[in-house]
């Protein structure tokens, strides 16, 4: 038996495990139902290629996140690049972010973009969903043109039934200046968005740094576990290949939908009657391996029209030289739907991949390989539902000594500095200490220690 059993060896689970280990607490256990650690944070290897589960970048905006990963992988394992991100549409390549970079479009398009920002409505709707909010923001020509058909095909859902508080930090506000200033010149500004400057490992993908930072947990990580049942009310869970496990706390960061499905209720809750009522949508992320160094000179590109399946593709090799052989690059591509079939799937994914070809101008036999790697649980519908439910299902799992936490256990968007963190806070809070002081404390008792041996000396 351990005090606390970590479900779930992905950044958030590995998060937890490092942090309590540094907060001087060892009596856990962590399992990871896959081989390897990672979660989505993966990376495989092709003919040569490294392809990552769709594309992630490590974006720091907070200090202690930065120092964690100068401590545990150091930054000179990173590339530090300037985003060069753009949208295409009607048949032009426009910077991101699509409200202050108007240049090059059609100018009907402009004209209608200019006159639906001005004469967009003011006041905040009372449940404001993600259109409205969108219009109020932009205008009705920014959203025809780039947010409404961007957002159905992100999420594979209405976004007049997506809620508007998922959008943060991560849409760009504009203002009419930077508009006129987005047409008469394209503006290559970087610092605009979250995403302005990102790191990314030299070698290995992705996962690189996953894999350096899982090192630096001294405790045991129990790979090929998955969860059968979860009994709340007797502390055990059961898993696939017969063994189990009592705890006294359970954190879990698989995704709470799964969660649920597998726990055994106590009398009291009604969990399962949510399952079906939370949304997330799946992507088919398909990979190309193609013999050519000058596919594109961008990191990724916005697709909002229709005549693209997917909403998004990018090239690794611009993210590190050694995602790819010499003399080769490598593209992805991102379809995401909701309540489709296989076939319907893997027709759309074939489509996809077709009109990327066109698009770049490669040719069938310049494709070396090729991959699909489907994500069940990718983007969280953030409903309605959602926005009134969410609170009370994960603190009835609390009452329990459940703790769902991360990007898919606490059913959010969120980011790898935040999934890190969100470890870190869920440490600090089941041991009662933090972090930050107790390596303060440590370090004066290591100063204190060197003072009195100098001194004794």
């Amino acid at each position: 038996m351990a005090r606390i059993v970590i479900i779930g060896a992905g950044l958030t689970g590995l998060s937890t495990a490092y942090h309590l280990e540094q907060l001087g607490f060892t009596d856990f256990k962590i399992y990871e139902k896959e081989r390897t650690v990672g979660g989505l944070c993966r990376s495989v290897e092709q003919d040569g290629f490294t392809f990552d589960y769709t594309g992630h970048l490590l974006h720091s905006s907070d200090p202690y996140f930065s120092a964690l990963l100068k401590d545990v992988v150091g930054l000179e394992s990173f590339n530090t690049i300037n985003r060069r991100s753009y949208i295409y549409s009607h048949n032009t390549y426009t910077h991101y972010p699509f409200q202050s970079n108007l240049h090059g479009l059609p100018l009907d398009v402009i004209a209608e973009c200019i006159e639906g920002f001005v004469l967009r409505p003011k006041e905040e709707q009372t449940d404001e969903n993600f259109y409205d909010w969108a219009v109020r923001k932009f205008g009705v020509g920014i959203v025809k043109h780039f947010f409404a058909p961007y957002q159905k095909k992100i999420f594979a859902y209405d976004s007049k039934k997506i809620a508007a508080s998922w959008t943060s930090r991560f849409v760009p506000d504009t203002n009419l200046k930077d508009i006129i200033a987005g047409i008469a010149a394209p503006t290559t500004n970087s610092s605009t968005g979250y995403n302005g400057q990102f790191l990314y490992p030299k070698t290995g993908g992705i996962n690189y740094w996953i894999k350096k930072f899982a090192e630096k947990i001294k405790t045991p990580i129990k790979t090929k576990y998955c969860v059968e049942s979860v009994d709340t009310k007797n502390k055990v869970i059961t898993f696939t290949n017969g063994d189990f496990e009592k705890y006294e706390t359970l954190i879990s960061t698989m995704p709470l939908d799964t969660l649920i499905k597998m726990t055994k209720e106590s009398s009291s809750s009604s969990l399962k009657k949510a399952t079906p009522k939370l949304l997330c949508n799946s992507v088919a992320n398909f990979n190309l391996g193609i013999q050519d160094t000058n596919v594109s000179d961008k990191h990724w590109v916005y697709l909002p029209e229709s005549k693209f399946p997917h909403y998004r593709m990018g090239f690794y090799h611009n993210f590190s030289q050694n995602m790819a052989p010499t003399g080769c690059s490598s593209v992805y591509g991102e379809y995401a739907y909701l309540r489709k079939t296989h076939d319907q799937v893997k027709q759309t994914v074939e489509d996809a991949m077709k009109a990327t070809r066109k698009l770049l101008n490669v040719s069938d036999a310049q494709v070396i390989t090729q991959r699909t790697m489907h994500i069940s649980h990718a983007y969280v519908i953030f409903d309605f539902w959602r926005e009134k439910n969410l609170p009370l299902l994960l603190s009835t799992l609390e009452s329990e000594k459940v703790h769902s936490i991360g990007r898919y256990g606490a059913w959010k968007y969120s980011s790898m500095q935040e999934a890190v963190l969100d470890g870190k806070t869920m440490a600090e809070q089941l041991t009662g200490k933090d972090h930050e002081a107790v390596q303060e404390q440590e370090s004066i008792g290591d100063r204190g220690s060197r003072v009195h041996r100098v001194t004794s000396s």
